[in-house]
């Protein structure tokens, strides 16, 4: 069954909106993984700008796909778990 463009872009969108947390944890995490320079004391301060930019990027992300959400007049089905040809059936 075919959904129609504009209510599969909205699922979409809603999709990439659950998906932006598990993003922002890697990115937040991969510092983490990130091999130290040659000195025995760890550089901070690359790793903090990259955490910033992140966060500066997430947040980002967040109020473009919060716009894209807020969209009015582009709602489609009030029940996202009900079936939409279950009504055709029952007619029949």
């Amino acid at each position: 069954m075919f959904l129609q463009p504009a209510s599969y872009r909205r699922r979409r969108r809603r999709d990439a909106a659950r998906f932006l947390p598990v993003l922002g944890l890697f990115l937040i995490l991969l510092p983490v993984l990130w091999a130290p320079q040659d000195t025995p004391r760890r550089d901070t301060a690359p790793d903090g700008i990259y955490l910033f930019g992140v966060w500066g990027l997430l947040i980002g992300a967040a109020l473009m796909i919060s716009r894209a959400l807020a969209v009015p007049g582009e709602d489609d089905d009030p029940d996202p778990d009900s079936d939409p040809g279950a009504d055709q059936d029952l007619r029949s």
